[in-house]
C-alpha cells in the first residue's frame, strides 16, 4: 500500500499522467474531459512564472514542498479563532490534483502531506511545473495550458501573451465560476496583483526557466 503512490509518482516522474482523480470526478458531473498534454518547452515561460506570483511565490526554493512561514500563519489564524488564508504549495497542489479528491477533509489533507515530500525529493522543479501546467483545472473540463489556451484564446500554450498567461493563473482558485476570456472585475484586479507582483519576485523565478 505504501509502495503503491511511490511507484506512481516514480513512473510520472518520466510519462504524462493519462488521467486524474479530478477528471473523473468532473466527467461524473457531467463536464467534458478536454486535455492536451505538452512538454514544458511547448508552454509560454509567462504562464509558469504568472502560476508562481499567483500560487507560490517561493516555490524554487523549497526543499520538500513546503512552505513552513504560511503553515505557521495558519496555525496562528486558527489558534486566534480566524478562519485560516489557505498554504498549499505549487508541490502540495500537485499532488493533489495527481492522486487525490478535491475537498478539504482531514483524511485528502494529511494524504496530501505524505505525498507532497516525495514529489519534491524525486521530481525536478521543472517536471512539478510541468505535470502541474498540464493537469491543473482552468475551466469547466478543461485541464492543462494546451486545452486552456485553445478554449480561452484560440491558440496553443506556447504563443500565450503575458497578459492572456495572468489571466489564466488568476483563475486557478476557481476555475469553475471564473473564465480567462471573460474576467470579471474581481478577476481583473487579481490579473493586476499578479502582474505587480511578477517584477518583486522575479529573482524568485529561476527554476521555471
Amino acid at each position: 500500500m505504501v509502495a503503491g503512490p511511490l511507484a506512481i509518482i516514480l513512473v510520472f516522474r518520466f510519462l504524462p499522467p493519462p488521467v486524474t482523480p479530478l477528471m473523473l470526478i468532473r466527467a461524473a458531473e457531467g463536464h467534458s474531459l478536454r486535455q492536451d498534454w505538452v512538454a514544458y518547452e511547448r508552454i509560454a515561460p509567462a504562464l509558469a512564472e504568472a502560476v508562481i506570483a499567483a500560487e507560490d511565490n517561493l516555490f524554487c526554493k523549497q526543499a520538500i514542498g513546503f512552505d513552513f512561514n504560511a503553515l505557521q500563519g495558519q496555525i496562528e489564524a486558527w489558534w486566534d479563532g480566524e478562519r485560516p488564508r489557505g498554504a498549499s504549495t505549487i508541490t502540495m497542489q500537485t499532488a493533489k490534483n495527481l492522486l487525490l479528491w478535491p475537498g478539504r477533509d482531514p483524511v485528502r489533507k494529511l494524504l496530501e502531506a505524505w505525498l507532497t515530500p516525495q514529489i519534491a525529493l524525486l521530481w525536478s522543479k521543472r517536471r512539478i511545473l510541468e505535470v502541474y501546467l498540464n493537469i491543473v483545472e482552468f475551466g469547466p473540463g478543461i485541464y492543462g495550458a494546451e486545452a486552456a489556451a485553445q478554449a480561452f484564446f484560440g491558440k496553443s500554450a506556447l504563443m500565450l501573451s503575458r497578459r492572456e498567461a495572468t489571466q489564466l493563473a488568476a483563475v486557478l482558485p476557481n476555475p469553475l465560476e471564473w473564465s480567462a476570456a471573460m474576467p470579471s472585475p474581481h478577476l481583473r484586479q487579481r490579473v493586476a496583483v499578479i502582474e505587480r507582483r511578477l517584477p518583486q519576485i522575479r529573482p524568485l523565478l529561476a527554476c521555471a526557466r
